[in-house]
């Protein structure tokens, strides 16, 4: 109780010495921030990060800072309900807004962190086999590193739990973790610069978002589609398929639906109130942004380097394709090869007749294929060989950084998941049901054996889902931000207000518009599951509405009785 006190302290005296004792201030007590960039820089970041490189080069470096921003913007805005109020939105929504929203909210942040810890183990596990250990690439040997990554959670975790000290060191912990990724990746491109190879010209341009990549294909792709003929739709239609694909789900990973539920619970945790609404929002502005920028835009610089454009790549050096992108290029290549053939009649080739017609395929036709075929870190470090002269230290630059990335996120998927469970069933956030809810998220260690064909590809649908749920938890910080009920005097008047709802229906209407169209779009084999799921949605939106309201006006007339019961008491007495 002293050492925040004293932090209350410090902070009050550093507002009263001017921006460079605050900024001082501000620094030395970051902590959330950190926590934020570790699971944001995860597994989804890296697939996501890849394949906006190999698509588009380094046309959609702008995407990614400006996803994060829009999520600053309401991570900000939470931050501000809780601190002003000193308890759990949960409830706040649960009472004031929505139940709907609230329990939708929960429910989905649960659902995401089991369903994430999924790829984090894969690709931890694909690290550590592909980059680092490659002796260990067998079943036993994936047993021990899933055993040891799990373990090694847990164990932070812990800390987390036993308290003040506890916490200091998952910190700790985490802030080594989010510097290793940033290092590992920013070594990468340090190095492709020394070496001429990154324009920095084109970087920086990439800086400047262009929304033409969701229509139109990438200029480079041009040369190659001119000569595919009567199949340039064909080519240009998958390639903009891919490309509003990655663009979403690089969107996605920037700020999932779980990292809005965690963000109260470790203000709450560290026991922070309306003095540190500033750090709070600087915290965010350094140290979830700055990492996030940093790192992802280096890995997307990388592999525009490396493959963007450049057919070549995928394959080795005796010309056959590399093993894990023939999956790819074959179903790439298949689908191309339908289109000469009446329905069905491909299909009914024996397979070497099969492989005969698409080994036929003109040149372009094939070189396209090579250029869609989704890339992993171990497709990157492999490429970056010759620039290090020694693939020993490519591999485990982006081996280190990789681990680094899937440890650091299965670490706060578990944390997150510690509190969620908490929160719903109304216990205290910490002992045995934090830590059980923690281990439900651990139950991703089986992802590596159930899912070993889409280790490292994993994060991308997995984000793709996410992103379609982020609108639930941004309009209940819409809602709570402008609720008098919740906030009272602290709720935002005047301008202050005017820009505060300026940023978040920008964030609500860009991320919002872009999930309901994943949605709606999205099926179930015949089944349009993702049109149901929005209307069944809306409705239960309705009945929560109701539900709420009329539960609102029962108290009322419930208070208006009381009241009229005492009156006839004083009457009567009189």
């Amino acid at each position: 109780m002293a050492s925040i006190e004293n932090e209350k302290q410090s902070l009050s005296q550093a507002e009263a010495s001017g921006l460079l004792s605050r900024l001082g201030a501000y620094t030395k007590l970051s902590g959330p921030g950190w926590l934020q960039s570790a699971i944001t820089l995860g597994g989804g970041s890296l697939a996501s990060s890849l394949f906006l490189g190999v698509l588009a080069g380094y046309s959609l470096l702008w995407l990614q800072p400006m996803a994060i921003v829009l999520g600053i913007i309401m991570l900000s805005a939470i931050s501000h309900v809780t601190l002003s109020t000193g308890q759990s939105p949960f409830s706040s929504i649960n009472n004031e807004i929505n139940p709907v929203l609230g329990w939708g909210w929960a429910i989905a942040t649960i659902m995401a962190n089991i369903v994430w810890c999924l790829p984090q183990f894969s690709l931890g596990t694909a690290a550590v086999t592909q980059n680092l250990f490659p002796a260990l690439n067998n079943t036993g040997g994936k047993v021990l590193i899933c055993a040891s990554i799990l373990g090694t959670a847990f164990l932070v975790v812990r800390a987390y739990d036993k308290g003040s000290s506890g916490v200091k060191l998952f910190d700790w912990i985490l802030k080594i973790m989010v510097g290793i990724v940033v290092i590992s990746f920013f070594g990468v491109v340090v190095k492709l610069s020394l070496n001429g190879d990154a324009d920095w010209g084109k970087i920086i341009g990439g800086f400047v978002p262009n929304f033409s990549l969701l229509t139109q294909p990438a200029d480079v792709y041009i040369p190659f589609l001119e000569q595919t003929g009567e199949f340039r739709n064909f080519w240009e239609t998958k390639i903009i398929g891919l490309q509003q694909d990655v663009m979403i789900s690089a969107a996605a990973t920037a700020v999932g639906i779980n990292m809005t539920f965690f963000m109260p619970f470790v203000l709450l945790r560290r026991k922070w109130g309306r003095e540190h609404r500033g750090l709070a929002k600087f915290d965010l502005w350094t140290a979830l942004l700055i990492p996030y920028v940093i790192a992802t835009s280096c890995v997307v610089i990388a592999a525009g380097t490396r493959f963007n454009g450049k057919p070549d790549s995928a394959y080795n050096n005796d010309g056959t394709l590399h093993a894990n992108l023939e999956k790819g290029y074959l179903d790439l290549a298949t689908a191309r090869a339908h289109l000469e053939w009446e329905k069905g009649k491909f299909q009914s080739l024996a397979p070497i007749q099969q492989d005969a017609v698409i080994e036929s395929l003109p040149l372009a036709d094939q070189q396209l294929a090579a250029m869609l075929v989704k890339r992993d870190a171990f497709n990157l470090a492999d490429s970056l060989e010759s620039l290090f002269e020694s693939k020993a230290f490519s591999h485990y630059i982006f081996g280190i950084g990789v681990l680094g990335m899937a440890l650091s996120t299965i670490i706060i998927l578990m944390t997150i998941n510690g509190h969620a469970i908490c929160e719903i069933l109304g216990k205290p956030h910490s002992g045995s049901t934090f830590l059980g809810g923690a281990l439900l998220a651990g139950l991703g260690v089986l992802g590596p054996f159930f899912w070993q064909d889409a280790a490292f590809w994993l994060a991308v649908p997995t984000s793709i889902l996410g992103f379609t749920l982020i609108p639930v938890a941004y309009l209940s910080f819409f809602l709570l931000m402008n609720n008098a009920r919740v906030l009272g005097r602290e709720r935002p008047q005047g301008a202050t207000r005017i820009m505060w709802n300026g940023f978040m229906l920008l964030s609500l209407f860009v991320m919002g518009t872009a999930a309901m169209y994943v949605a709606w779009n999205k099926s179930w084999g015949a089944i349009p599951f993702g049109k149901i799921a929005l209307i069944t949605f809306g409705i239960l939106m309705l009945i929560g509405h109701f539900t709420l309201k009329n539960k609102k006006l029962s108290k009322k007339l419930e208070g208006l009785e009381m009241k009229v019961g005492r009156l006839q008491d004083k009457i009567s007495d009189s």
